[in-house]
């Protein structure tokens, strides 16, 4: 049968896809737009499939809040190159996962993945189906929901670090710079107590070991030396924990007097990095580009 242009353009435009992918399927489907689309969504599946296996350690990192602006959700949205991290379609899916990941009954990743979008698909159709049109695997890889019993802080740097910090008290702008704070300096936990035994024994027996190879601590007394080393695991504790670090904002001020001053405390934060912990396939980036070209030019028609 013949397939008008005027089809074709409007399969086009809700899919997505190439013009003689379009026409293949209304030609399949006798000229349904709505069965062509739905063909074309059950083919996107098997490119989906298909490339699943591929690395996807570029993305973005996306935030919504509640209502009530007491609830946020963060969500990290996977692609496997920056170029596709850039694309608007990508970055108003990663919006899109975020809005669902804040609706009630987003307890958990299958959860959200089967949660529902304005457009009626599921987010894990939504995300088959941006597969199929830009070549790429696209992975929904981690979400959190941080609640904060007074003032809810937030900060995106860029697309690829986000932070949210829960205050028991304080204003909206301590919030949000303490949320600014741990996108910077990535503390890894809240406080000395919370660093686990066997992390603190690693770290104390290494700068033990230090301590005794350092010329300038030959002779001293054990006693001493123990207190050099208790010394430097206290440096190197306040380093990784957020009320041990200095305020980004006012170095002099460590994050714990700063919440002191302003009678608050920490209850609750995360921290996403696009990657982080992705092991990341080395490639020539010429070779990157010009796949990225090919790729550009096979999808036109």
């Amino acid at each position: 049968m013949s397939v008008t242009a005027e089809s074709v353009k409007l399969l086009r435009e809700r899919t997505g896809a190439g013009m003689m992918e379009c026409k293949r399927a209304l030609v399949e489907t006798g000229g349904n737009l709505d069965a062509a689309a739905e063909l074309m969504r059950k083919q996107g599946l098997a490119k989906a499939d298909k490339k699943a296996t591929r690395i996807a350690a570029e993305g973005v990192i996306a935030l919504a809040s509640s209502a009530d602006g007491r609830s946020a959700a963060m969500v990290e949205v996977n692609c496997e190159t920056d170029f596709v991290a850039r694309e608007q379609d990508f970055r108003g899916f990663a919006d899109e996962v975020a809005a669902a990941a804040i609706a009630p009954g987003a307890a958990s990743l299958e959860a959200l993945l089967a949660a529902k979008l304005p457009s009626g698909l599921t987010v894990e159709e939504r995300r088959r189906e941006l597969i199929a049109k830009i070549g790429e695997n696209i992975t929904v890889r981690r979400f959190t929901i941080v609640t904060a019993p007074a003032q809810l802080g937030s900060y995106l740097h860029g697309t690829r670090i986000g932070a949210l910090v829960a205050l028991d008290a304080g204003d909206a702008t301590l919030a949000r710079d303490l949320a600014m704070h741990v996108a910077a300096s990535n503390p890894q936990y809240l406080a000395t107590a919370d660093v686990p035994a066997d992390t603190v024994a690693r770290e104390r027996g290494i700068l033990t070991e230090q301590a005794k190879g350092d010329p300038k601590n030959q002779g001293k007394p054990d006693n001493i030396l123990a207190q050099i080393v208790e010394g430097k695991v206290r440096k190197a504790l306040a380093e990784i924990t957020l009320l041990g670090q200095p305020f980004v904002r006012d170095d002099k001020q460590s994050v714990e007097k700063l919440l002191a001053g302003a009678k608050a405390k920490v209850s609750a934060f995360e921290r996403f990095e696009v990657g982080a912990g992705i092991e990341k396939k080395q490639e020539d980036f010429a070779a990157e580009v010009m796949a990225q070209v090919k790729g550009a030019a096979g999808g036109a028609h």
